[in-house]
């Protein structure tokens, strides 16, 4: 195939961009070459008569390559990997006087040396790491094929041909979009860059289609289920739509580094109109609000088929989604979740909260803010880009904060470099640093304008980092991939490592610190349920055999999961008297009619107490968040739980508030087991009842979920989900 075929362009670059894997142009179906003899009949050379893929889901090709899960009738395979097809011809093959080929293209302006066209040479014997084919079986007309792909060639859809040479030039079939070809990143194979050598966590990272997203607070940690859906109907045709969407350079999509960070900056809508629109302001006009989402399904089609962003996500939402992007496209991939995750700004590796004189919070001088939670991703895959032992689990996050390189996208950064302090490494490793390592400073602000550091906390930040475990719905700790153990020598030299290659602290903090107060103070939440009123308890202890009065302060304030007030709902100040070596407990009632009417999307109330012994001027502050609890969405199923067969799904909700419900909105979705649907109510009214009921038709065996989420004007944040085990159909 000519590189020149196409008019030269000018400048640098001979062709346009190869920048769509949906735009194609038809190769010739007759390329001769000068003037051919009086006499020349095509018919008298070989001809393909029809080319056989064995794309069904039980065939071995989708079989061997992990492929049959696909919810797709053409051909899935992985690269590195060899398959089958089978071509036909008008007469038996004779390799002594026929040759042929099989040629693979994607996209528009094919070129060999970019790997946009393939040309895939009948060989004795396949090679490692080439493509080739070889002949494995010649019956009558037919020639089957073994098809050796290289395990660094494009990842996308690949139109298929098959050229036959003649003396005069080259004869090759038609365009035919049966015989399309999918070929995908192969964590099996061991020359791919994503090759991950533990069977069991390929089945996690890679062919699991449910998952688990932990949220809420560090203390009373939350899960909900989310249905990745990686190999529904449609979902690899729109990850693959996300790249186009992103004009990708088809030449790159080999390129695990390079596709993840496209998908990074691609789930977010900001600068780019990719998947999904973020919202954090709790208003979620003309869309769904976050909470309400069950899975990725819905939003990804919804993505290809309107064209345009999707309205709303949050960080867990953005997570999900990409986790299905980087899972159908073959890289192994997990959700990961940081409880009291730093949004540093500059990267200076501190948290700054500013206390005026009276021990309130300066809002107008902190800018820096602590998400009770984030979750982001990590992808698995050697980093060619950079030194030797840096490749394995990158971070990449796709909620948009901060810009790099001109767009918001973080990652792939190395969580080895983050672990060791080497955030030299590209991509964005001193923003992913910050978001686990950083110091959390209560500053004090005179009114003579001095600032005087009251405390510092260096514990706090990144306090736990979790995903799902391996094979099962618990959590596994992952904080010691991220982060040595505080105090330990190697926490010491990792820090000081970052702020060598350039994560500059504002001020040095080391032995500036004021003397320990003689005054402790601690404060806990009591457990609080949604609509009820609940009780904090303070706690002063005085250490010392001098005799203490204490100015406190309580704030209450209804926060977003980022850290950020909404609105304070609770204030109180009062004075404590503490006694020699005693200690004494102050009692707050937080009632429900303070907080219910103010409430945002996932019921997180946070805490602040600060208090100042009036002997010492010693400033005492503490900050703690609670998460409400919320009631569930109940799910029961009656009828075979078959393959095949009908049953009835009900979803089931009471409203356990004091007030009416208005316009309810129940989501459900189970990825084998039902598309994701729902069904809206007017109204639920105080201790009713309401029952959903569909008939849902598995096609999927083996152990599945089905998910349930309600959202309405005043409750989010309402789930629900079944453990289901679908039995195979019993065959005849």
């Amino acid at each position: 195939m000519s590189e020149t075929s196409a008019p030269a362009l000018g400048g640098r670059r001979a062709l346009p961009r190869n920048a769509s894997n949906a735009a194609e142009d038809d190769l010739p179906t007759v390329e001769l070459q000068g003037l051919t003899p009086r006499g020349f009949n095509l018919q008298d050379y070989l001809n393909v008569t029809n080319v056989h893929l064995f794309k069904e889901r039980w065939d071995s090709n989708k079989v061997d390559h992990h492929t049959d899960k696909y919810e797709n009738n053409h051909l899935i395979v992985r690269r590195g990997q060899s398959f089958f097809i089978q071509i036909d011809f008008n007469r038996p093959y004779n390799p002594g006087r026929d040759f042929f080929r099989v040629e693979y293209v994607i996209g528009r302006y094919p070129q060999e040396n970019k790997g946009t066209y393939i040309p895939v040479p009948v060989v004795s014997q396949l090679q490692k790491g080439k493509w080739g084919a070889k002949v494995v079986m010649r019956e009558d007309r037919s020639v089957r094929l073994s098809i050796q792909s290289s395990p660094e060639c494009i990842v996308g859809k690949f139109r298929m041909y098959v050229a036959v040479w003649t003396p005069y030039g080259v004869l090759r079939t038609s365009r035919n979009p049966e015989t399309d070809t999918y070929i995908l990143f192969n964590p099996w194979c061991e020359e791919d860059a994503v090759y991950l050598d533990d069977d069991k966590e390929r089945e996690e990272y890679v062919l699991n289609d449910i998952g688990v997203i932990f949220y809420g607070d560090f203390n009373d940690i939350k899960t909900r289920s989310w249905s990745y859906g990686q190999f529904e109907d449609g979902i690899l045709d729109a990850c693959l739509y996300v790249m186009d969407r992103a004009e990708m350079d088809l030449s790159g999509r080999g390129n695990p580094i390079k596709v993840s960070r496209v998908g990074s900056a691609m789930v977010n809508a900001k600068d780019d109109e990719g998947v999904l629109v973020g919202s954090w302001d709790n208003i979620y006009a003309y869309g769904v609000p976050p909470s309400a989402w069950t899975g990725s399904v819905d939003i990804l089609l919804e993505y290809q088929s309107t064209k345009n962003p999707v309205r709303y996500g949050q960080c867990w939402v953005f997570a999900g989604v990409f986790n299905t992007f980087l899972r159908c496209l073959g890289i192994p991939a997990r959700v990961v979740t940081n409880y009291f995750s730093a949004h540093d700004n500059d990267a200076n590796l501190q948290m700054d909260i500013f206390l005026e004189e009276d021990g309130n919070v300066n809002s107008k001088l902190t800018k820096d803010s602590v998400w009770n939670y984030h979750c982001w991703n990590e992808a698995w895959m050697t980093r060619s880009d950079l030194p030797v032992g840096f490749g394995g689990w990158q971070a990449v996050d796709s909620t948009p904060q901060e810009n790099s390189d001109g767009m918001y996208r973080c990652g792939p950064a190395s969580v080895q470099a983050i672990k060791h302090g080497h955030i030299c490494f590209q991509f964005d490793a001193p923003f992913v640093f910050a978001e686990v390592n950083s110091d959390l400073i209560y500053i004090t602000v005179k009114k003579d304008g001095t600032h005087v550091v009251e405390n510092v906390d260096t514990t706090h930040i990144g306090k736990l980092i979790v995903t799902k475990e391996v094979g099962g719905d618990g959590i596994r700790d992952i904080t010691d991939t991220y982060k040595f153990q505080e105090g330990q020598e190697e926490e010491r030299l990792a820090l000081e490592t970052a702020l060598m290659y350039g994560a500059k602290k504002s001020l040095n903090t080391e032995g500036i610190v004021k003397p320990r107060s003689d005054v402790d103070m601690d404060f806990e939440v009591e457990k609080a349920v949604l609509g009820r009123d609940f009780k904090l308890t303070i706690t002063f202890q005085n250490n010392s055999p001098n005799r203490y009065t204490l100015s406190a302060y309580l704030s209450g304030n209804i926060v977003f999961y980022t850290g950020v007030s909404k609105t304070e709902f609770k204030k109180e100040t009062f004075e404590v008297t503490l006694e020699p070596m005693s200690f004494k407990k102050q009692e707050v009632l937080i009632r429900a009619g303070e907080y219910m009417s103010q409430l945002l999307e996932q019921g997180f109330l946070h805490f602040f107490v600060t208090a100042r012994v009036s002997e010492t001027r010693d400033v005492l502050a503490k900050q703690k968040s609670t998460v409400l609890a919320i009631p569930k969405l109940i799910i029961k199923v009656r009828g075979t739980r078959m393959v095949g067969s009908d049953m009835v799904v009900t979803v089931e909700f009471t409203n356990p508030l004091k007030e009416t419900l208005r316009n309810v909105w129940i989501y459900l979705d189970g990825p084998g087991v039902t598309k994701p649907m729902r069904k809206m109510f007017r109204e639920i009214r105080p201790n009713s009842t309401v029952q959903w009921e569909e008939v849902c038709r598995p096609w999927v065996s083996g152990p599945r979920k089905l998910i349930a989420s309600m959202t309405s004007d005043s409750l989010r944040h309402v789930y629900g989900e079944l453990e289901l085990q679908i039995q195979r159909r019993p065959s005849v």
